[in-house]
């Protein structure tokens, strides 16, 4: 058995073009996500999908029970592959990710999805701090424009940001193309 994971965090509806917080270029990253996911799939690697919903209905996206809140179609789970359920932005933190990635023999993860500010960031460190050998997905990862103190920041300045801190410290941060030549 593969000692390789890739976790696949929150591909779900409500980032995409009409969703309630659609996020820059959700389209690419996903489907450079979806190609990540046919590889490891061919190569026996353990498989999460994380998924988050916010515990009120009258959360601004990825509310309860609703379609924004599915995994996109495009990479959704089959049959044996864990799904894991996050009310945090951490997909370690009150969840079973971390059991069943030892569970499952797991030394190193693979990170793709969204949001790359926000939960990407927060389990790539999660994954180093635990002791797991961390590679970011940078082009199959979206994230969308930020403001901080009246100053607009583009979405690509914040994925260059975030990719470049992980990069210093915490994950292997590759291409698509670098990792599935790898």
């Amino acid at each position: 058995m593969s000692k390789r994971a890739l976790i696949l965090i929150d591909i779900q509806n409500d980032y995409f073009p009409g969703g309630k917080w659609s996020l820059h270029e959700m389209d690419a990253a996903t489907a450079n996500a979806a190609r990540v996911l046919t590889a490891a799939r061919a190569a026996g690697d353990t498989v999460v999908h994380v998924r988050h919903e916010f515990e009120s209905v009258d959360a601004p996206f990825f509310a309860p029970s609703s379609s924004g809140a599915h995994i996109h179609e495009q990479v959704e789970p089959r049959a044996g592959e864990s799904v894991v359920l996050k009310h945090k932005v951490n997909a370690f933190l009150g969840t079973d990710l971390k059991a069943l990635l030892d569970r499952a023999g797991v030394q190193q993860v693979s990170l793709v999805g969204a949001m790359s500010h926000m939960c990407i960031d927060a389990a790539a460190r999660a994954s180093a701090d635990f002791g797991y050998a961390t590679t970011v997905i940078h082009d199959a990862c979206a994230t969308r424009d930020q403001e901080f103190e009246g100053k607009q920041v583009s979405a690509d300045q914040v994925q260059a940001a975030y990719m470049a801190a992980l990069a210093f410290a915490y994950a292997s941060v590759v291409s698509t193309e670098q990792y599935l030549a790898g």
